[in-house]
C-alpha cells in the first residue's frame, strides 16, 4: 500500500519531539488532515500553525491532561472520528527517586503512560473500525523489557501499554487494522538531552521516516533496529548486574 493511503492523522501527544517530526514528513508525504492531541496549549498551536500555513492542512486541536479523569465525558469519550492513522506517543518519564515517597508523582507516571491511554486506544480498537483499512502505531520503550532500579515507575507502565497493545496485535489478526507497537530506545529528544551520549540516539526525523516507508506494518518493532540485540542480552543479565544499572 502507498503511503498517499494516509491522508489524515490522529495524534495523543501532539507536542512530542518525534510526534512532531511524524506530523511534519506525513504532511510531505501528502497527509492533510490531522486531529492533535496535548496537555500543552502553546506547543500544539505551533505545530498546528506550521502544518496549516506550509501544507494548508486542516487541523483540529484538542487539550488534554491524561491524569485527569474526572472532567470525562463518558459518552462522547469514544466518538473518535475515523483516521487512516492514529499515533500515541504521549508518555511522562518522571522522577523514580521522588515516585518512591511521593503518591502524586507516581500515579502521574503511570496515569500519563498506561492508565491514561487506554480508555483512547479502546475508543479507536471498535469493533466496526479494525474492519476497516487504518493503523495504530503505539510508542511504548525498551525500558519495558527489563525492570531497573533507575526508572521502575515509568518501565512498569510502559510494560502494562506493551503487554495491552500485544493482545490488540492478536486481536486485529485477520483484521484489515494494523497495530505497530514501536518500542524506541534513545532519541534526540529534550528529554535525553545532557543524560545520554549523542551517538546513542537517534534523530526523531529519522524515526519518521523510518516508519513511514511501511505504514502498515504489524507487530513489534526496535527503534533503533540495534535495540532489538540488546534488550535480548538485558534481559539475560542476572539481577546482580541489573542492580547497578
Amino acid at each position: 500500500m502507498k503511503i498517499g493511503y494516509i491522508r489524515s492523522a490522529w495524534v495523543l501527544g501532539a507536542n512530542s519531539d518525534v510526534a512532531v517530526s511524524i506530523c511534519k514528513e506525513l504532511a510531505k508525504k501528502g497527509c492533510r488532515k490531522f486531529f492533535l492531541i496535548s496537555r500543552n496549549n502553546i506547543k500544539i498551536k505551533k505545530i498546528a500553525n506550521y502544518l496549516r500555513e506550509t501544507y494548508k492542512a486542516e487541523v483540529d486541536e484538542k487539550i488534554l491532561d491524561l491524569t485527569d479523569f474526572d472532567n470525562l465525558d463518558n459518552t462522547s469519550f469514544y466518538e473518535v472520528k475515523d483516521f487512516d492513522l492514529y499515533l500515541i506517543t504521549a508518555g511522562y518519564l518522571g522522577n523514580n527517586d521522588l515516585a518512591m515517597n511521593n503518591i502524586h508523582e507516581a500515579k502521574k507516571i503511570l496515569d500519563s503512560n498506561f492508565v491514561g491511554i487506554v480508555p483512547w486506544i479502546n475508543a479507536i480498537i471498535s469493533p466496526e473500525r479494525i474492519k476497516r483499512k487504518g493503523c495504530l502505531w503505539v510508542f511504548t520503550s525498551v525500558a519495558s523489557d527489563r525492570g531497573r532500579p533507575s526508572n521502575y515507575y515509568y518501565g512498569s507502565a510502559k510494560a502494562g501499554l506493551q503487554n495491552f497493545c500485544e493482545g490488540l496485535v492478536a486481536r486485529c489478526h485477520g483484521k484489515q487494522f494494523s497495530v505497530r507497537i514501536i518500542k524506541a530506545g534513545y532519541m534526540a529528544t529534550k528529554m535525553t538531552i545532557g543524560k545520554v551520549p549523542d551517538f546513542l540516539c537517534i534523530k526523531t526525523s529519522d524515526v519518521a521516516k523510518i516508519l513511514l516507508r511501511k505504514p502498515f506494518k504489524n507487530g513489534v518493532e526496535y527503534l533503533p533496529w540495534y535495540w532489538n540485540p540488546i534488550m535480548s542480552l538485558i534481559k539475560i543479565f542476572p539481577n546482580s548486574l541489573i542492580s547497578k544499572l
